[in-house]
């Protein structure tokens, strides 16, 4: 009798799983990269200036990954420092790959913004 429980117990299971696949046809499919676009001011700046403020506003942080490092902050950098620090990232002439990862995300136009504000934050 277990025996045949078993195989009623698998055979709903492979039954509920076939059910919850999509179709083919309906399947998710992986998006394309997209060329980055402009931060609009408002929410999106708002989101970045967190992001940033996330590691480069407390005093004393360091990352753990992919070494411990030292995270300086950036309010009151100058502003023409923090555009060349984020295309170095971009480019990949700097190699940290979460920042790396962010600056990827960066038109030149949100860079400057990002600067701009940062270079006026202390």
């Amino acid at each position: 009798m277990s025996g045949l429980l078993i195989r009623i117990v698998i055979g709903i299971a492979v039954a509920f799983a076939a059910h919850a696949q999509p179709p083919a046809d309906k399947a998710p499919t992986v998006n394309e990269k997209k060329p980055p676009t402009a931060m609009k001011q408002g929410q999106n700046f708002e989101n970045a200036v967190a992001l940033c403020t996330g590691c480069h506003g407390i005093s004393g942080y360091k990352t753990a990954f992919p070494d411990v490092y030292h995270v300086p902050k950036i309010g009151g950098q100058q502003a023409t420092y923090l555009v060349n620090a984020l295309k170095a990232y971009k480019s990949g002439e700097r190699s940290h790959p979460s920042m790396r990862a962010i600056a990827a995300t960066l038109t030149e136009e949100d860079m400057k913004k990002l600067a701009d504000f940062y270079a006026g934050a202390k």
